[in-house]
């Protein structure tokens, strides 16, 4: 491609709504352009890296054994009613009407489309198993589209979904579809981990793992294992179990004392001089519209995902004021796990606490002296809250927990019966009886890949692009176009390399050098063939975009060192 004739147009200075390094470098270089907040157009570079990523998904999915399918990005509103997910899945769905007043949703994911195809196409196990996956646009209407492609409202997805007539057969694809997803982000050059994860609005009954690319600016926080391949994602982490543990006792009786405006954790470890793991704070969510209390030590967050999964409800938040007042009797900031009339729930770690501090459930006032288990109700007790760094691996006995943060790249699940049941998904087995199908579902975030990439592989000078996903592999950069022996050098290579296969970039724009090398390091693509005044020698500069290693060498070595390089 010669660059004078491909749409790229650069910018020096980063647009002020570019919040992440991503987002102000693919802008800057010209790989999208925004039409709408969360709305963009890939332009000819940024194009080129997607299908890239595309083939490498295409590649190891054809090597499953799944067949390529493209379903409707229109979806009826009857298919997510029917699966009860229409008014569950909330503001995020794009919901539109028709002329003729049908209702209708733009797809962000498609379980009911491909049950309901499947349902139809399939009825006995002779036909199963089956696996599908398509590479399409999906649309949430996020409430803040944010960091570029990392969170927009229109983005490519790869989704897929296995169909089968066991739980051995599922278990058998989900691990296919795990050990897949390995060497789709292998080959595209990511940094990441997979990670025991929690299954969210897709639901299911089975296992589920996000593979998460790790980055500082990840919207999501990793716990690892510093000993051990324990990793999980912070809403399905666990400490090493406390549940056993024996129990600590204190001598001082429980006692109320006079705390006037402190509300928060942070005003009583102030006024009190204490630490905030002595206090003991009893928070109130609404569960599905029913009030709830959860307990847990005063350093701890809680962990609404694990609370909502064990109380099994499909709403959880934290409650208003108002809701608290009338749920408790008691204002905001002195709530205490005593007296109250709705369900109790305390966390492991607050169990095991000899004494602490808790609200008195009467304003300006708190107990102290607090033994949780000779002064509390226990009937409910599970593990409630966050991990925090430096806790005990659950897995193995001598690590501990390290926090990272991650973009979710990819997430696969076990569906179990949760849309086939709802949906009529049926087969016959062999002996003629009525089956539910097995469902697993597959997703990676395609278009993602190319922020995580780049979140990943940059410097000051712009993008450094894989080999496997540069939008081009080679950049061809003759120093001054009016030169003839350096134009006729570098028509010669371009012409020579592009026979051997080569994706070939040739700068052949009136620029002064400076332009031309700002913008190659902005582009990021891995080689650059410097044609400059060794031309007449016969000899050209090569650098390496990553390492910034310059080498001298001679025209005829030219082709060889390229194949090299791309072949490592």
């Amino acid at each position: 491609m010669r660059q004078s004739r491909l749409l790229l147009t650069t910018l020096r200075e980063s647009p002020a709504e570019a919040e992440v390094i991503s987002h102000q470098l693919m802008l800057r270089a010209g790989f999208i352009r925004q039409l709408a907040a969360g709305v963009y157009s890939y332009m000819p570079l940024g194009r080129r890296v997607l299908r890239k990523v595309e083939q490498i998904v295409r590649d190891e999915m054809d090597r499953t054994g799944a067949g390529e399918l493209l379903m409707p990005a229109l979806q009826p509103a009857e298919l997510w009613q029917e699966s009860g997910r229409y008014d569950v899945y909330g503001p995020e769905l794009m919901r539109i009407q028709d002329r003729h007043d049908r209702e209708f949703a733009l797809g962000p994911t498609h379980e009911e489309v491909i049950t309901s195809l499947v349902r139809n196409e399939v009825n006995s196990y002779r036909k199963l198993p089956v696996m599908l996956y398509q590479i399409q646009t999906k649309f949430r209407d996020e409430r803040r589209p944010r960091f570029g492609l990392l969170r927009s409202r229109e983005f490519l997805m790869k989704d897929a979904y296995s169909f089968d007539a066991s739980w051995e057969g599922l278990d058998q694809a989900y691990w296919s579809m795990f050990k897949a997803y390995h060497r789709i982000f292998t080959r595209c050059g990511l940094n990441f981990r997979a990670v025991e994860a929690d299954a969210g609005a897709i639901g299911g009954e089975g296992g589920t793992h996000e593979f998460m690319a790790l980055a500082d600016i990840g919207e999501d926080t990793i716990a690892s294992c510093n000993c051990c391949d324990y990793a999980a994602n912070l809403e399905k982490a666990v400490p090493r179990s406390m549940e056993k543990s024996e129990a600590l006792t204190a001598a001082d009786k429980m006692e109320k004392f006079h705390t006037p405006g402190l509300r928060t954790i942070d005003q009583l470890v102030e006024s009190l001089q204490i630490q905030p793991q002595g206090m003991i704070k009893t928070l109130i969510y609404m569960a599905d519209d029913q009030p709830v209390a959860v307990v847990v030590r005063g350093d701890h967050e809680v962990n609404e995902a694990k609370v909502k999964h064990i109380l099994g409800s499909e709403k959880f938040e934290i409650a208003s004021s108002d809701t608290v007042s009338k749920a408790t009797g008691a204002p905001s900031g002195f709530i205490g796990p005593w007296g109250l009339t709705i369900p109790v729930w305390v966390d492991y770690a607050v169990v095991q606490m000899s004494s602490g501090i808790a609200g008195a459930n009467e304003l300006d006032y708190h107990y102290r002296h607090v033994n949780p288990r000779r002064d509390m109700d226990l009937r409910h007790v599970a593990d409630l809250r966050n991990v925090m760094e430096g806790d005990l691996c659950p897995r193995c006995d001598k690590g501990e927990l390290k926090l990272h943060r991650g973009i979710e790249i990819g997430h696969v699940f076990k569906l179990g019966t949760k849309y086939s049941e709802k949906l009529g998904a049926t087969f016959l087995d062999a002996s003629g009886a009525n089956q539910m199908m097995i469902m697993g579902c597959y997703g990676i975030g395609v278009s993602r890949i190319l922020s995580a990439i780049v979140e990943q592989n940059h410097d000051q000078n712009g993008m450094i692009w894989p080999h496997a996903l540069a939008p081009f592999q080679v950049h061809i950069i003759p120093i001054s176009v009016k030169d003839s022996l350096q134009m006729q050098m570098a028509e010669d290579l371009y012409n020579q390399l592009q026979d051997h296969g080569v994706e070939v970039l040739m700068d052949d724009r009136e620029e002064r050098p400076g332009v031309k090398f700002k913008d190659s390091d902005l582009v990021g693509i891995p080689v650059r063939i410097v044609v400059g005044k060794d031309a007449g020698h016969g000899k050209i500069e090569l650098v390496d975009r990553r390492t910034s290693n310059k080498e001298t060498i001679h025209i005829k070595d030219v082709e060889r060192r390229i194949l090299e390089l791309i072949q490592q």
